[in-house]
């Protein structure tokens, strides 16, 4: 069903460093349909959650979030990297292969009980979108799924989201890193 979209994406071999082939997805993202139909079927597959925000991880689920958001008029909400936001904020530290990174919201992002489904473009180790989860549910949320382009199934990202009881959707999946 998403082999339409998959051509779109633009794999970049050796990016950021030798081994890694990128998964682009700038280039699915300045095609006019195959845009349409992402954010179309990112929508489709957590309507029925009856989400009241979208949660966006920089930088591209900012594009895809607030995209699907107003599709399902749903509230945007941004989860930045650390120091991005202007006002009073709540944060929390990830591992990254080397080190650690930090995501924040405002502490007013959302209420007690609402309906979050974050999203981003790509799930690899799952790292990022965990803090988010995390984060949002320290907030009050109640994150009723995680949803992304592209899955790297071989990094267990998704897996790690999906084994802390969260739902996951992804419309892609490629081999390898």
């Amino acid at each position: 069903m998403n082999d339409d979209l998959r051509h779109l994406v633009r794999t970049v071999p050796d990016y950021p460093k030798p081994g890694i082939l990128f998964r682009d997805v700038t280039t699915l993202f300045g095609d006019p349909a195959g845009f349409a139909a992402t954010v179309e079927r990112l929508a489709a597959a957590i309507a029925d959650e009856r989400p009241t925000r979208i949660a966006g991880i920089e930088a591209r689920g900012f594009v895809l979030g607030g995209a699907v958001a107003v599709r399902l008029g749903a509230g945007f909400v941004p989860v930045r990297k650390q120091g991005k936001l202007p006002h009073v904020v709540i944060g929390r530290d990830y591992e990254l292969e080397y080190g650690t990174d930090r995501v924040e919201i405002h502490a007013d992002a959302v209420s007690r009980g609402e309906r979050v489904v974050v999203i981003d473009d790509l799930v690899a180790t799952g790292g990022t979108a965990l803090a988010a989860i995390e984060l949002l549910e320290e907030a009050g949320a109640i994150v009723t799924s995680a949803a992304f382009v592209i899955d790297l199934p071989d990094l267990g990202g998704r897996a790690r989201i999906e084994a802390r009881k969260t739902r996951t959707h992804a419309l892609i999946a490629f081999a390898g890193h």
